[in-house]
């Protein structure tokens, strides 16, 4: 069982001013969802292709896996690794596990042995819940692996596949779990709620310990700001282990307020568009690659009727500026930028913002309490509106990760603030304008580039439909810029030099013009579902290598 040095605390003192402000008001999401289904029995609380659940059904139906977890053995406290894809089924187990007191370890369903292994072993997962089979991958057979190399792992929980009925030796269908209620165990509310993953690990996984008052409190917070309330309805199209639509405001924002949670299979258009026609949707988010696509549909026409759509977050990596401006006529709504991570802080722009704000910046903090500050490379302040780091602490940002003193060391300074690893400029408004991560910068010659800056010129070219700008080595300038993209049209990919002739003619200066170019397919993807630029180098690297 996790103990208090699984926490790292925040001082007492903020502690009893959180407290105080109404920030932690010390319910726990297993309060959450009784009061809701209390306060509105019959409202629906969950839709996907298959089901449709009232608050009350829901309430019902995690209260009996409660009871099925317990009475197999998993205690308050243990960690549980939840890879499920977006089903009705995710949000009863999550809740299932906050009434018996265990941790969801939040997995993503891309996710294969390579991640899994080092995660369970890290967070000595004794159980793990997955589904049968999704997109054709079979999860059960990966499971029984992960059992053979993880020492805790115990119980294997599986979500059937009604197709394939027959389940691996040594499993359990979620279904045959449900038990008569029981009491359940007591739960604090500053008690270590679920497990997150960071976006970018590497070696040990950085788990991100989040308790129901934090975390509560940022869910508040954000579905105020996205003004939800229970005629919303949220479709979660991202996989729904994502700290975004989670919470920012997703599926946990939707259920305070008591609205319903609406779950896409996939994020294509063909797919969400259908669920937003069918479910009513009135709001969304998505990353910008996605938020890309659905824009192209929609401005191809679809034959699905978006119009209940009302606000559109986009979030997750820097929405270019001409993607920005295109969303709201070719999708029909306002959009809200949000910027954030799953160790906390996050920064929204408010729905009447002026344009400009909107826009071009990705907002700014949600609390008053959260205290932010850009530094250099050495943790000094940098003058007002000069780009640099961004560190933040505040009532729902970590002040450490789960059992891995290394990481802390690296990420969190000694007086508890967060090295976010973003590099932002903060204007006098207080908005945030992201410029990229410390990582993804070229250094060419001494001269820094922004791999984002170059991207958002180029995705204004009429033969580019996304652009990915990251470091090569270089013996003479120490790094060279290559530009991967995906073409508009892949019968009539751009060149090299159009590229450069056109980026010259945006009036950048000469070292940002991209060196090198590389079109193609598809982008890798990090564990986390994120574009990964250290594939696309590692790439890179090895053609040098055998050239």
């Amino acid at each position: 069982m996790p103990s208090q040095s699984d926490l790292t605390p925040w001082p007492a003192a903020e502690v009893e001013a959180y407290r105080a402000l109404g920030y932690w008001t010390g319910e726990t999401f297993g309060d959450m969802l009784t009061a809701r289904a209390t306060a509105t029995p019959d409202a629906i609380a969950v839709v996907d292709d298959r089901n449709r659940w009232t608050y009350a059904e829901l309430d019902e139906r995690a209260r009996s896996l409660a009871s099925g977890f317990l009475g197999l053995g998993i205690a308050p406290g243990d960690r549980v690794l939840v890879q499920l894809p977006n089903i009705a089924e995710f949000v009863e187990v999550i809740f299932g596990l906050f009434y018996a007191g265990a941790l969801p370890v939040f997995c993503l369903p891309a996710h294969r042995q390579s991640e899994l292994i080092p995660i369970a072993q890290a967070s000595g997962a004794v159980a793990m819940v997955t589904c049968h089979h999704h997109q054709t991958f079979n999860h059960a057979t990966l499971a029984a692996i992960l059992r053979d190399h993880a020492a805790d792992l115990r119980h294997l929980i599986i979500v059937p596949d009604h197709k394939r009925p027959a389940l691996p030796g040594g499993t359990h269908a979620l279904d045959d779990l449900r038990a008569a209620p029981r009491d359940l165990p007591a739960v604090a509310a500053s008690d270590i709620a679920f497990l997150q993953l960071s976006g970018g690990s590497t070696g040990i996984p950085k788990l991100i310990p989040r308790t129901h008052d934090d975390y509560l409190y940022s869910v508040r917070r954000s579905a105020e700001l996205c003004r939800l309330d229970s005629s919303s309805v949220y479709l979660a199209a991202l996989p729904v282990a994502h700290n975004f639509p989670m919470s920012s405001p997703g599926i946990l924002g939707a259920l305070w307020a008591g609205g319903t949670v609406a779950l896409a299979i996939d994020p294509s258009p063909t797919t969400a568009f259908s669920a937003i026609q069918r479910f009513s949707v009135t709001i969304t988010g998505l990353v910008p690659p996605l938020a890309r696509l659905w824009v192209e549909r929609a401005e191809a026409s679809t034959a699905y009727d978006i119009s209940s759509l009302r606000v559109l977050l986009v979030g997750g990596a820097r929405c270019p500026d001409e993607l920005a401006r295109r969303l709201g006529p070719a999708l029909g709504v306002t959009v809200q930028q949000v910027f954030g991570m799953a160790e906390g802080l996050v920064c929204y722009t408010r729905l009447d913002d002026p344009e400009e704000v909107i826009l071009g910046t990705q907002g700014r903090p949600m609390s008053e309490h959260d205290q932010v500050a850009v530094v250099d490379e050495h943790g000094d302040p940098v003058p007002p509106g000069t780009d640099g780091l961004l560190i933040t602490k505040g009532p729902y940002t970590i002040r450490g990760y789960y059992r891995n003193p290394e990481a802390n060391a690296s990420s969190f300074t000694e007086d508890g603030w967060y090295r976010t690893g973003d590099v932002v400029n903060l204007r006098a408004d207080g908005n945030l304008v992201v410029k990229g991560r410390l990582g993804d910068r070229v250094n060419r010659g001494g001269e820094k580039i922004s791999a984002e800056e170059v991207e958002a010129h180029l995705l204004d070219h009429p033969l580019i439909r996304d652009a990915v700008v990251v470091s090569v080595p270089d013996e003479r300038l120490g790094e060279r810029s290559c530009v991967f993209v995906l073409a508009a049209d892949p019968a009539t990919p751009p060149a090299l030099g159009q590229i450069r002739q056109f980026v010259r003619e945006r009036g950048v200066a000469t070292w940002k013009i991209p060196d090198l170019l590389e079109v193609v397919d598809s982008f890798p993807e990090t564990g986390v579902g994120k574009i990964s630029r250290r594939s696309l180098r590692a790439e890179l690297s090895a053609r040098a290598a055998n050239s």
